[in-house]
């Protein structure tokens, strides 16, 4: 089972204090979005590396 604690961060000078991936400015918010949107996790992460 999946520990999300260990991924996921809240920091208040981060992205105005919203649940992020833990060393990243990416917040929860964003990758759940991009999911609902159709897009799939590969996408999601070349998208990020380009």
């Amino acid at each position: 089972m999946m520990n999300y604690a260990e991924r996921i961060t809240i920091e208040a000078v981060k992205r105005g204090g919203k649940p992020c991936i833990r060393g990243l400015r990416i917040t929860v918010y964003d990758v759940l979005s991009w999911l609902a949107d159709g897009m799939s996790e590969k996408e999601i992460i070349e998208d990020f590396l380009s």
